[in-house]
């Protein structure tokens, strides 16, 4: 590849943090404002969101002014380079808005449409998450790597739910089938922060329906690069329809699990 892998890690990394900060140091007293919904009243931005998605486009613009970006708040723009950012500048809206830990900065970096770099900045825990394609994977440059656990029912799994009523309402008939078969359930809140859990073993696989690009680019990533698998039913890619990660051991029993409960609609 022409580019820098390195120099465009550099570049992530220093701009999450960057944006990481101003989040914590000017984070409203009381908590941000909500100035949109999107999909639901539960569906929100906040004026910070916004904010911290003006920076990271422009810290990176500032450099790379001929890249493209897909942000979760101001979409897609074009570039004439061969690289695209795609970033999440709160993953976690509504832990930020209760001032919950468990939110994070998410930029990743794609040439001609494969992700080659993904930063994940989880402030308030202190913990920045790394990986290059064909690179490896690390948190705070500890290299990491997926759970090795092969029994589902020994399993720790990271899930999330929509913001419709009738998908949550499905997802919790989901999750009954799930639940008994599994160790436990864990939910979080940030779907980046949860592909970092399984990225280092603290899960053992995740799965969820209705993430975007921008809340899976550098996760996934992540997730490959610590040895584990990340996909869709059936070898489709992840994304909005369902996204599914564990270690490579437990994936096929995982997915089989979830395909026979239909996790990939909205109702019965």
């Amino acid at each position: 590849m022409p580019e820098n892998l390195t120099a465009l890690l550099d570049l992530a990394m220093a701009t999450a943090r960057e944006a990481g900060q101003m989040l914590i140091d000017k984070r409203p007293v009381g908590g941000p404002d909500v100035v949109q919904t999107k999909s639901s009243a539960t569906d929100i931005v906040t004026q910070m969101d916004q904010a911290a998605e003006r920076l990271i486009r422009e810290r990176i613009g500032a450099v790379r002014p001929h890249d493209a970006f897909l942000g979760e708040e101001e979409g897609s723009s074009t570039g004439t380079s061969a690289v695209r950012w795609v970033i999440d500048p709160i993953d976690g809206t509504v832990n930020y808005l209760y001032d919950l830990p468990d939110w994070a900065v998410s930029i990743a970096a794609e040439i001609d449409g494969e992700t080659v770099v993904g930063v994940i900045e989880i402030p308030r825990r202190g913990e920045t998450y790394t990986a290059v394609k064909g690179g490896g994977a690390f948190l705070n440059g500890v290299p990491l790597r997926c759970s090795g656990e092969t029994t589902l029912a020994q399993a720790l799994i990271a899930t999330g739910f929509g913001y419709a009523r009738e998908r949550r309402a499905y997802q919790a008939q989901v999750l009954t089938g799930v639940l008994p078969n599994v160790r436990d359930i864990r939910r979080g809140g940030a779907c980046s922060v949860d592909l970092c859990a399984v990225a280092a073993g603290r899960v053992d696989g995740y799965y969820e329906r209705g993430v975007q690009a921008w809340d899976i680019a550098a996760g996934r990533l992540l997730v490959t690069e610590a040895g584990g698998r990340i996909e869709g039913l059936d070898g489709t890619a992840p994304g909005p329809e369902i996204t599914i990660a564990s270690g490579t051991d437990l994936f096929g029993p995982f997915h089989d699990l979830l395909a026979a409960l239909n996790p990939a609609q909205d109702g019965a």
